[in-house]
């Protein structure tokens, strides 16, 4: 029987379709390729969801052409679900959204080329393939996040995001070369037998590595101290960027150090979680206390995504003693993808119809825009973890990992911050639902956007209320992922 070699394919696919968009602008014509450029980045991103699709309900057996690089393993398959996943809503929410930009088919091109590099991400095996992808990954970002050219919080949301990006890829490089001149390798798997007979003098260097390792990925994973760029650049960015930003690029870094750290936990066990740990409810606890006070639902939804980051990082702490908190991690991305990208969309709808983005300009939203306020009501809900939409159950799969794992305070102070969560996305509910619009003049929603959160808020609610076959898939990735190791 055939065998499916999904990395392969999915990078031909996106890098074809992401270098012919440019050049279909001097054939087409600029006018003609800006709505051409979107519906044929609809059309890969598609086809890519359709064979990650095929590889993830196991109808084709993987295999992968280039093991000692990329591991076409089901790990890989859902992040790549979870991004393209998210890439597409935000390409459709983009016909919209970037119709006036003159330069949207160079847009549409930048995001098929940051989808290739969350791909390649999610399925790198090799430091030097994951620092590779990981700039592949990045660098379609920054120029994304400042493509409103004539905005001065754009530019300085590109400005800070690449000055803080190109520092994270320099720390990131310098403890992948400390790995490897330890192990003589940058095959993960040949790192991780190597590092378990080092001589016990160069295990400090080792943890120095872990160290620069952790700071590398912090950026993207938004992690405290290494979140300071993400308010400014959310605020900044196209809202349909930031979307992709909060709900995508981010998952792409935790299977990169998902698989980077599953060969130094052997090693580094005890110390590497604790430390974890410690950065996770530092995290959530100042993700949601900076959120209570914020204006601007974007900043709101920016600090949000980083108190997100700290519950995810759950996951990783747990992950040398428990399956049910790698599970978790992939669960909970997943479902906050979705919840994430739901609320960005809707923000993005409100900004293109009323160019606002202040709390108070949700005031009433129920009223004149309907569909928009009951999606952004649902998402809004799922991130606290309100029964029964998807976010809680992920959140509770996290939680009693932690505890189970011997870090019940985590698991505790992952609790109160739920509650404080509540405070600040409750206020928007209410605001829309039970405050009097400025105007009560009804507003037309885009119908592409309209749809996209619909489809998006009817998911949420049945992954909640079924919330087995997501979980299911989630288990059974970490399980083979955890047995490989």
């Amino acid at each position: 029987m055939a065998k499916l070699d999904i990395p392969l394919i999915l990078i031909g696919a996106l890098a074809s379709a992401a270098l012919l968009i440019p050049a279909l602008d001097v054939g087409l014509g600029k006018a003609r390729n800006a709505k051409f450029s979107g519906y044929f980045t609809l059309l890969i991103l598609a086809f890519a969801l359709l064979i990650l699709t095929i590889g993830g309900l196991g109808l084709v057996p993987l295999d992968s052409s280039v093991p000692n690089l990329v591991q076409n393993d089901l790990l890989g398959v859902f992040f790549s679900f979870v991004v393209i996943l998210v890439a597409l809503l935000v390409t459709v929410t983009s016909f919209d959204y970037m119709k006036d930009n003159p330069n949207v088919s160079i847009y549409y091109s930048l995001l098929l080329f940051t989808s290739l590099g969350m791909v390649v991400l999610s399925f790198a095996v090799d430091l030097l393939m994951i620092f590779v992808a990981w700039e592949l990954m990045s660098l379609p970002t920054f120029i994304l996040a400042g493509f409103k050219k004539g905005d001065k919080l754009s530019n300085e949301a590109a400005v800070k995001y690449f000055i803080l990006g190109a520092l994270s890829s320099g720390v990131l490089l310098y403890g992948m070369s400390i790995i490897f001149g330890l192990s003589g390798s940058t095959n993960l798997n040949v790192v991780l037998n190597s590092l378990t007979n080092i001589s016990p003098n160069m295990i400090p260097l080792a943890g120095f590595g872990a160290v620069m390792l952790i700071a590398g990925f912090g950026l993207k994973l938004s992690i405290v101290p290494f979140h300071m760029w993400i308010p400014d650049a959310y605020e900044g960015a196209p809202t349909t960027v930031s979307a992709l930003l909060s709900a995508a690029t981010k998952k792409a870094g935790f299977v990169a150090a998902i698989r980077v750290f599953a060969v130094l936990f052997p090693l580094l066990r005890f110390d590497l979680s604790m430390s974890l740990a410690i950065i996770a409810l530092a995290t959530m606890t100042l993700g949601n206390l900076s959120a209570l006070t914020q204006k601007s639902i974007t900043r709101m939804l920016a600090y949000s995504s980083i108190a997100q980051g700290g519950y995810l990082l759950i996951g990783l702490v747990v992950l040398p003693t428990s399956t049910l908190g790698l599970s978790g991690l992939l669960y909970h991305s997943l479902n906050h993808a979705l919840l994430q990208a739901t609320a960005f969309i809707a923000a993005a709808v409100v900004r293109y119809k009323t160019s606002k983005t202040s709390i108070s300009s949700y005031n009433g939203l129920a009223r004149v825009m309907p569909i928009t306020a009951f999606s952004l009501m649902i998402a809004l809900l799922g991130l606290v973890g309100i029964p029964p939409l998807n976010g809680f159950w992920s959140k509770l799969v996290l939680f009693t990992a932690a505890a189970d794992g011997g870090f019940a305070w985590l698991a505790l102070g992952g609790l109160v911050n739920t509650a404080i969560s509540l405070g600040y996305y409750g206020i928007i509910v209410k605001r829309m639902y039970m405050d009097e619009p400025a105007e009560k003049v009804s507003i037309k929603e885009p119908f592409a956007m309209a749809a996209v959160l619909l489809i998006t808020s009817a998911i949420i609610i049945l992954t909640g209320i079924f919330p087995g076959p997501v979980f299911e898939f989630a288990s059974r990735a970490s399980t083979q992922f955890l047995s490989g190791i």
